[in-house]
């Protein structure tokens, strides 16, 4: 089902697997992005890459609220814990990546996710 599709590109696989079924990703799910939409920040620093951890939480909100439009009857996709769960990923998407960064730069880098972190919880929707 699409809900099915939706939660396992968001939840359940890494970030990589992500990125290359995004390459080819089926028309019927929104792949739009925005980027990291940080404009002060940006999506990377001398520290940081959050670009694709950015794209897979837009493809979590775009499809979460895409199945409310759709299939929403009586079932909520686009709610506070869904929502949640998508912060949640993108939060451990960012640290896995820092946790890939030069030993000095890991400090900072998880900082950052932190700081994405908050603004997509005050931020981001229900």
């Amino acid at each position: 089902t699409d809900w099915v599709y939706v939660s396992r590109l968001s939840f359940s696989v890494p970030l990589t697997t992500f990125t290359a079924t995004r390459a080819t990703g089926d028309p019927w799910f929104d792949w739009s992005t925005d980027g990291c939409s940080a404009p002060l920040i940006g999506d990377t620093g001398r520290s940081f890459d959050f670009r694709e951890a950015c794209v897979r939480h837009d493809f979590g909100y775009r499809n979460l609220k895409l199945l409310e439009s759709r299939y929403g009857n009586g079932r909520s996709y686009w709610n506070g814990p869904n929502r949640k769960r998508v912060d949640q990923q993108f939060l451990t998407d960012m640290k896995t990546h820092c946790k890939n960064r030069s030993l000095p730069l890991r400090p900072t880098c998880n900082l950052w996710a932190g700081v994405f972190h908050k603004a997509v919880r005050i931020a981001g929707g229900p």
